[in-house]
């Protein structure tokens, strides 16, 4: 969908051409591409938040203001051209909390490309940072008003409603597309969106990117149009040292600097937009491990009375912390699902985290398909020898071919190998329990699974949902499983405390590239200390006692909201609960974050005519809104899909089917209206005189044989070669 996403918006800022502005008012034009950069999917996909207008019909494309009189266009673009609005105005606030960013965005558009007596939709594109979940959506203008909002998904039409959606779609795993319906030429509206990302923590530093880097074709025609772009970026680290900034992207004004806490702001009037992401990186001056304990009430409206906590501990700047050994066994899927990329990338990434290993450290390898196959019959020492076998092992074994099944290499089915690997953490062994890291590609494995086992085995999970990240997030996860300094961590003093929930359940170890976060509900009186006790590198005790505050600035229900979705979903999943999954519901709906059980979708909250939806319409969704009941859907709902992972997909599984990345299919039938759209874009794209003049020399004989040859062209998707050699300045 990226390419095709990419080649409607090349097509929009061709037929953007035909738009007048008057003399000296032109606006910057696209970069020019080489024909290798216009192939790549890459090349028009959204860097920064971005609308477009929504053309089907080319002759309504006209400035405004101006009638310029152009020549007729034949024809309709299928798929419709996507021209990029003007940006008349933006600003971004960006809130850190612990090791989450809520970033709100809001811009003001203008349609700038229609005819004022026309309409059409418009596409928005939100490219969202790491790990990033979308919150919401405010649209305000051209006489209407739209918001987001979720409901729950309990019957199977709203399901099958939500699986057929087309109004919003990924069209990368980070990019995420929301149409929105009818705009007329020359208004100017406002939108206002809002997500979360995760905080990256490497090397004793956060550091956080966003992206805000404009295209120059968004940039307003005329000379007399001001320009203003602010960021306002807050931190509250939660800890009672100094923040220190690190590195910045834009020029920042420090508002405010308290200990744990950093304001800084950026406003200018500038020329053209941004033109560079927002990249910021920031460390909480201590060498050694520290963290607090956070406490909270719950708001009013809180489904769940009991008080909220939050533990975290971050490992602190010294290089003289010592690591753990490391005995690794690196357990691979190289079924025929994994053809191609996807294996490629997995063997790549292994080969680098072998080339990490110290000569004292031990590995293995087991890779499985209908078969298991084992490098070694016993663990190795990593020297160079045994990983210069190693690797003469992979490029001779990891040839994907034959069936799926996990359950040879570990003996038992996704929630057999939970129940399994809980039973034996919890069976009271002598000695320490082996850490569970997991990875998954795609959207047919079940990310649940993956999530619960690294859970109860007390180590991480991360996935690729894009092909070309799997080697980045592989060699990621590797670097904390390898640097582990703080091991079999146990909270004391919290034996008192009634109703008492954690998550994560198991509590994972301290290391250089990952923070020990714990978090819960709890009732009763919380002690004013925290014994924290753990097992060190040199074999050691750890003891730290942590102090408890009261938080009022972070709002703690927010900040943990995400990760106790994900979090009682997969238990939702394990234990096969429908009380649980009612609980994530409420949990979503009350915080605003999609989750597997919810759906979000669009209100139209205005109409054209500037009426509000009736009172009592809006007293039954306030009623809803408290009781987490369901609204009942009308015809000005817009579905939201592709917001959610699924359970993976067992029958693809069982088919070999290649990962399903998380990005929208093209629509249905697009190869069979090449032929037809070949020549629809070439009417559009040629003036009417040159085609009747050209067609003039041309006798009946030739005319059947292009024709033949320009649709056999387009039915195999070649007519992009005579499109990238024609040079034709027609529209110029």
């Amino acid at each position: 969908m990226a390419d095709y996403f990419s080649g409607s918006v090349e097509f929009g800022l061709n037929l953007s051409k035909r738009i007048y502005y008057g003399k000296g008012s032109a606006p910057s034009p696209a970069p020019a591409m080489s024909r290798s950069l216009s192939k790549s999917p890459e090349g028009y996909l959204p860097t920064a938040p971005m609308c477009y207008a929504v053309i089907s019909d080319p002759e309504k494309v006209e400035n405004p203001d101006i009638r310029s009189y152009q020549p007729y266009v034949l024809g309709q673009c299928e798929p419709p051209a996507l021209i990029p609005l003007e940006l008349h105005g933006v600003a971004m606030e960006v809130e850190c909390s612990l090791d989450t960013a809520f970033v709100t965005v809001t811009g003001k558009w203008r349609v700038h490309c229609v005819t004022a007596s026309s309409t059409c939709d418009c596409q928005v594109a939100i490219p969202i940072g790491e790990e990033g979940s979308l919150l919401g959506l405010e649209v305000d203008g051209s006489g209407r008003s739209y918001h987001t909002e979720l409901i729950s998904l309990k019957d199977e039409k709203d399901k099958n409603k939500v699986a057929k959606a087309k109004d919003g779609y990924f069209l990368k795993s980070h990019i995420y597309t929301v149409k929105i319906p009818q705009f007329r030429g020359g208004s100017v509206f406002s939108i206002k969106i809002r997500w979360s990302q995760k905080i990256l923590f490497h090397d004793g530093q956060l550091s956080l990117c966003v992206p805000f880097s404009f295209p120059s074709y968004v940039n307003p025609a005329g000379r007399n149009i001001s320009k203003k772009e602010k960021i306002f970026l807050k931190v509250n680290s939660g800890a009672t040292t100094e923040v220190l900034c690190k590195t910045t992207s834009h020029p920042f004004k420090e508002l405010l600097r308290q200990a744990g806490k950093l304001n800084l702001s950026y406003e200018a009037e500038v020329l053209t937009w941004s033109s560079t992401d927002l990249s910021f990186s920031y460390s909480v001056s201590s060498n050694d491990i520290f963290g607090a304990v956070l406490l909270q009430s719950p708001f009013l409206r809180d489904f769940d009375e009991r008080e909220i906590f939050c533990l975290y501990l971050y490992p602190g700047n010294s290089p003289d912390r010592k690591v753990f050994k490391k005995d690794v066994v690196f357990v691979v899927d190289i079924s025929a699902s994994m053809k191609g990329t996807p294996l490629d990338n997995t063997k790549n990434s292994l080969l680098t985290s072998l080339s990490q290993l110290n000569a004292q450290d031990t590995f293995n390898i087991i890779a499985f398909n209908g078969a298991v196959y084992l490098f070694s019959s016993s663990m190795e020492r990593a020297t160079e020898e045994a990983i210069l076998n190693a690797t003469t092992w992979v490029d001779t074994n990891f040839i994907a071919n034959g069936d799926t099944n996990i359950m040879l290499p570990l003996t038992q089915d996704e929630r057999d190998i939970c129940n399994f690997v809980k039973s034996y953490v919890s069976s009271g062994q002598s000695f320490r329990t082996p850490r569970i890291y997991t990875f998954g590609i795609g959207l047919y494995c079940n990310h649940y699974f993956l999530q619960m086992l690294a859970q109860i085995g007390r180590g991480h999970y991360d996935s690729a949902h894009d092909l070309d990240s799997i080697d980045f997030r592989m060699q990621r996860l590797f670097s904390s499983a390898s640097s582990v300094m703080v091991a079999d961590i146990t909270i004391k003093s919290l034996e008192g405390l009634d109703s008492l929930e954690l998550f994560p359940t198991h509590i994972q170890d301290i290391s250089f590239e990952s923070p020990l976060i714990l978090s819960g509900r709890y009732s009763g009186t919380f002690p004013e200390l925290v014994k924290v006790t753990g097992t060190l590198a040199d074999m050691t005790n750890f003891v730290v006692d942590l102090k408890v505050k009261r938080e009022k600035d972070m709002q703690l229900s927010n900040v943990l909201s995400k990760r106790h979705i994900d979090q009682v979903t997969a238990q939702a999943w394990l234990l096969k609960s429908k009380e649980l999954e009612e609980k994530v519901t409420k949990m979503s709906i009350q915080n605003k974050v999609p989750s597997e059980y919810t759906c979000m979708n669009i209100v139209l909250v205005q109409s054209d005519e500037g009426k509000k939806a009736p009172e009592q319409f809006l007293l039954q969704k306030a009623y809803n809104k408290l009781s987490f009941q369901k609204l009942e859907l009308n015809n000005q709902n817009l579905f939201l899909g592709g917001l959610n992972l699924g359970f993976g997909d067992l029958k693809a599984t069982a088919e070999n089917l290649p990962p399903a990345i998380k990005e929208a299919k093209p629509p249905e039938g697009l190869l069979g209206k090449a032929a037809s759209n070949c020549c629809g874009r070439l009417a559009d794209t040629c003036c009417g005189m040159c085609l009747l003049q050209t067609c003039t020399f041309v006798n009946d004989q030739c005319t059947i044989v292009c024709t033949q040859i320009c649709a056999a062209l387009a039915c195999f998707e070649l007519i992009k070669c005579c499109v990238e050699l024609c040079d034709c300045d027609c529209l110029q």
